[in-house]
Order: C-alpha cells, then sequence, then structure tokens
C-alpha cells in the first residue's frame, strides 16, 4: 500500500492516462471505468489530449486534465513523465493507470519519482520484430498488475515478455447490455437508419462496422459479394460504417466497388450515431479482419444485439464468437469462404437465426458485459490498494 492511501481508502484517486478521448475502444474503456471509479466512491482523474468522448468524462463526474501524449518521441515521455507527476501531487493520486505505450514509459518514470504504483492495459496488438520496438512496448508490462484485454493478449504478454500469472490479469472488454438491448430499439430508429442509407424496402442488410483501413478486411467483403451476387442476385444491401482514417484505401475501395458493378448493392455510410439502431436494421454483421483483433468490440455489441456475426479464425474472435453457436470463423483473407457464409445466412430460417440470437446475446450477457469489466478492474485496484472499491461498486443500484 503506497503512502497516504491507508487514509484515503475509502476515497482512493485513480489516475488514468491515455493519448486521447477519442471514440475508440481505449478511450471507451477509460471512460467506463472513470464512470466505475466514481460511483464505487473514488474519485477518477484521466489525462489526455481532448476529443469526443471529454463531454461523457464530465457526466460521469471524473476530473480532467488535458495532456499531450499523442506524439511518439522521446521528448513526448520526458515532458510527459513531469506533468503526469504535477497531477499526482496536485490531486493526491494513489494509483496510475496507463492505456498506451508513450502513456505508460512517462506514467512509469512519474510513479518511480513520487512512489506511486501503476497498472497498465495491453490494448493493441503491438507485435514486435525488432528488438527497439519490443523495449517499446515494453512499458505495458511495467505495472505493478498488467491487464490484458483477451486470452490472445495475455497468451502473448506470458510467452513474448513473462508476465508472471502473479501480475497478469484478464479483463475482457465489455459490451453494455442496456444500450445494446433489441427491445429498445423503436421502429422510427430503424426506419431513420434505412432511409438515411436508402435501402430498398424488404432488402436484407450486410453490415461491416469498422474504420475503412485494409487490415480490417473491407476488400475482402467486397471481393466476397461479388461472387455473393452470383449465389444470391437480388434482395440485399451491404453497408460499410465507419471513418475513413485511410483515405487512400477509401478511394481505392469505392473504385473496386464500382469495378465490380455493385454500386447498387454497397452503402458507405461514414460515422454512424446510433450504432443499437444499425444493428438492430442489420441481419448479418461481418468482421473479416485480416489480422488477429486483439478484442473486436464490434462482434460482441452485434451479439448483444441478437445478430449472426461473421469473423475470423485468429486472435480474440476465436473467444467472443462461438462457431455455429452466436455465430461463424473463417479463415482470414478468404473472400471465397465469406461468401458462402453470406448467402447461408441470408437463406438461413428463421428458428435457426432465432436459436443463434438467444445464443449470442446470452453469451455476451455472460462473460463479456461493460459491468463485468469495470467490476474486475476495481477489483485490481483493490489488490493494489487495500481498497473496498468492487464490493461497494458491485453493491450498488446503478
Amino acid at each position: 500500500m503506497t503512502k497516504g492511501s491507508s487514509l484515503r481508502a475509502t476515497r482512493p484517486v485513480i489516475l488514468q492516462v491515455l493519448p486521447a478521448l477519442g471514440t475508440g475502444g481505449l478511450e471507451r474503456g477509460a471512460v467506463e471505468i472513470a464512470t466505475a471509479i466514481q460511483k464505487a466512491g473514488g474519485e477518477a482523474v484521466v489525462a489526455a489530449r481532448q476529443g469526443t468522448l471529454l463531454v461523457q468524462l464530465h457526466h460521469a463526474g471524473a476530473d480532467y486534465v488535458e495532456l499531450d501524449l499523442k506524439k511518439k518521441s522521446l521528448w513526448t515521455i520526458l515532458r510527459g513523465a513531469r506533468a503526469i507527476e504535477r497531477i499526482i501531487r496536485e490531486y493526491g493520486v494513489d494509483l496510475v493507470h496507463a492505456r498506451s505505450r508513450v502513456p505508460a514509459w512517462a506514467a512509469w518514470l512519474a510513479c518511480r519519482r513520487v512512489g506511486v504504483p501503476m497498472v497498465t492495459t495491453w490494448h493493441g496488438t503491438h507485435h514486435a520484430t525488432w528488438w527497439g520496438k519490443k523495449l517499446y512496448n515494453s512499458a505495458l508490462v511495467r505495472g505493478t498488475r498488467v491487464i490484458a484485454i483477451s486470452r490472445y493478449i495475455a497468451d502473448r504478454l506470458t510467452k513474448e515478455y513473462g508476465v508472471t500469472p502473479e501480475k497478469l490479469r484478464l479483463i475482457p472488454r465489455g459490451a453494455d447490455p442496456v444500450r445494446f438491448d433489441p427491445a429498445s430499439v423503436t421502429g422510427e430508429r430503424i426506419q431513420r437508419l434505412a432511409e438515411a442509407w436508402d435501402l430498398p424496402h424488404g432488402a436484407r442488410v450486410i453490415l461491416m462496422p469498422a474504420r475503412l483501413t485494409r487490415w480490417k478486411g473491407q476488400g475482402v467483403l467486397v471481393d466476397a459479394l461479388a461472387k455473393l451476387r452470383r449465389l444470391l442476385p437480388s434482395g440485399w444491401v451491404c453497408v460499410f460504417i465507419g471513418p475513413e482514417t485511410d483515405p487512400a484505401f477509401a478511394m481505392w475501395l469505392s473504385k473496386r466497388v464500382s469495378a465490380l458493378e455493385l454500386r447498387s448493392w454497397v452503402r458507405f455510410a461514414g460515422n454512424c450515431a446510433d450504432m443499437t439502431a444499425a444493428y438492430a436494421l442489420a441481419d448479418v454483421v461481418v468482421a473479416p479482419s485480416l489480422r488477429p483483433e486483439p478484442f473486436g468490440r464490434t462482434v460482441v455489441e452485434a451479439q448483444l444485439m441478437g445478430k449472426p456475426v461473421i469473423g475470423t479464425a485468429q486472435g480474440a474472435m476465436m473467444e467472443t464468437i462461438i462457431p455455429d453457436e452466436t455465430g461463424v470463423v473463417i479463415p482470414p483473407d478468404d473472400s471465397d469462404a465469406l461468401a458462402n457464409e453470406l448467402e447461408r445466412l441470408l437463406t438461413t430460417e428463421a428458428d435457426t437465426l432465432a436459436y443463434l440470437a438467444e445464443n449470442a446475446r446470452a453469451h455476451v450477457l455472460r462473460d463479456y458485459t461493460v459491468r463485468k469489466m469495470q467490476a474486475a478492474t476495481l477489483g485490481v485496484y483493490d489488490e493494489i490498494l487495500g481498497s473496498d472499491l468492487r464490493q461497494t461498486f458491485e453493491g450498488g443500484e446503478f
């Protein structure tokens, strides 16, 4: 237990450090944990660059400190370490939780100076092909506890970085079953999206929610759609949701759709503010990633909404999808397999789809809820601080 934490055991101060408050899984996780800290009677502080989720952070009652740790440089790390040290002293921080590599290096230096423990979460894949990259990645295994967001990541940390069972904690990310509840979606919300996307009446909807970047597999899906058109010439539309983070790839993808004469079957919808309605509108949700996903939030959200999912047989999707029980996994970069599974799911009888839907939601409710993730993370803080955040949180009606 750190100096002074026994005096504040009933209200520990937890500082989370991350690059920015954008809309990705890392950032959402930070806001969800800040919310849980506040509800458990602790004090949450988040240091990051401003972003879309700042409003939600303020709504949770957490304190926010602007800190730019986005750039990967030694100067950023050293400047960040001094800033984090000031934050620790100003807020009386008991524990620092770092969620990315540059923030982790800066936090590690600051925590060593002031004698405060650090927890890290390994969110990404972060493959290392040479010793320098491995050293850079190693910031994320320097915490008193190291949180892995899937068994796939936990196994890598054990094999590649020698993280011991005493130090490693497996805490999968989660989705919100209240937000992603099929019964909560009104027909008006679904109609609004159907009109915005110009969907033909009665068309089955293939949905791919992911930022437009090559490794997410949109190119494989487009090739599969060309093959699906021969298997199932009509009665379906594919909607791509997500920002254009790679403009060159987005342009290539659009040209590919035109070259394959798929314009009538494809919609590029950009960002979607109502993902719950988007999932409700979908008949099948696809995540054909070319590389292993460290977790894969969209397939979990889709399963909560009772939708069959198609993922690739690698990474954490081998955990989050139960083949033929909640969805399907196929080999990566296999447009033939993807086309065949799309045709099978789009023509499956209603009773079979209802079976998949029931299994899918039950699977996520059992293993992958936000509340479960929040409670487990608070439990890690309790291990180090001797606090009772988890017990207080689990005993509350939130």
